[in-house]
């Protein structure tokens, strides 16, 4: 087998539309541009939103995006709940002994290992650490965020004079 003796699979290879050859065929004159309007005539540039200001002009153009709806955890490991000596471990008593700043939402991860039973209330818990829990005999209970399932209220600099 050479080279000039390749070829696409039958039926795997279309033939190019031949477009704007006369005005006999079916593509010929307006070549399925239609009469007239926008699209018939010259090109719409990549990204036009018919007038709308676009996308690309819509977004703040340098040093990054703060996304002002951002929930923010405080993460705690199991290596400190099992140093800490909790058996009860909720962002109040992780608030007296100085590991969770206040008004802030705690997740436990899953780095390192727990040896006790220990009952966890936390905003959110990551996979590993659910199984390490439940696994030393604890358990664990999600507390619900302040604006329940939906998404957060906006907060940041764009959103503070509305």
């Amino acid at each position: 087998m050479k080279v000039h003796d390749l070829k696409p699979a039958p039926g795997s290879h279309k033939a190019k539309k031949r477009i704007a050859r006369g005005i006999a065929g079916r593509r010929g004159k307006t070549a399925g541009r239609g009469m007239k309007g926008q699209r018939a005539r010259g090109t719409i540039p990549a990204g036009f939103e018919g007038g709308q200001l676009p996308l690309h002009k819509r977004i703040p153009k340098l040093r990054g995006f703060n996304n002002p709806f951002r929930v923010e955890y405080q993460a705690i490991n199991l290596d400190t709940i099992e140093a800490s000596g909790l058996d009860e471990v909720s962002p109040e008593s992780l608030r007296e002994i100085g590991l969770v700043g206040k008004n802030k939402f705690v997740k436990i991860l899953g780095r390192g290992e727990l040896t006790r039973k220990v009952t966890v209330r936390a905003h959110g818990v990551s996979k590993s650490a659910e199984a390490a829990i439940t696994g030393a005999g604890g358990s664990v209970e999600l507390v619900p965020l302040p604006w329940g399932d939906g998404r957060p209220p906006a907060k940041g600099n764009a959103h503070t004079n509305r």
